[in-house]
């Protein structure tokens, strides 16, 4: 009698420890299912919010090609501006050339 006693003594004290153990697995799948979703939803949103600035990052950002035609009308530009001086300092030389023959005579 003593034996059975004692093997449902330590049956019973297992199974407690087995309910206990249990028992908090439960709730940590419970609160870990909830940490899960919250996660998903955050890395939707975030796959949502990346999808937008790569499309607003292609239509804003220069592309190489745009870059070329931009410097090409630039360097004309400075082109136009280096003749324009080289133009007016021709005409400087031609000023005070006239003045120096004039002050000679």
């Amino acid at each position: 009698m003593k034996a059975v006693l004692f093997f449902l003594t330590v049956a019973g004290a297992g199974w407690g420890i087995w309910w206990k153990i249990d028992s908090r697995v439960k709730e940590g799948e419970k609160s870990t299912e909830g940490r899960i979703r919250a996660a998903e939803e955050r890395a939707s949103k975030v796959a949502e919010e990346l999808s937008g600035f790569k499309l607003r990052a292609a239509e804003t950002y220069a592309t190489k090609a745009g870059m070329e035609a931009q410097t090409a009308q630039i360097m004309r530009a400075i082109e136009g501006v280096g003749s324009r001086i080289d133009a007016i300092s021709e005409r400087l030389d031609r000023v005070f050339e006239q003045r120096s023959t004039r002050t000679r005579t």
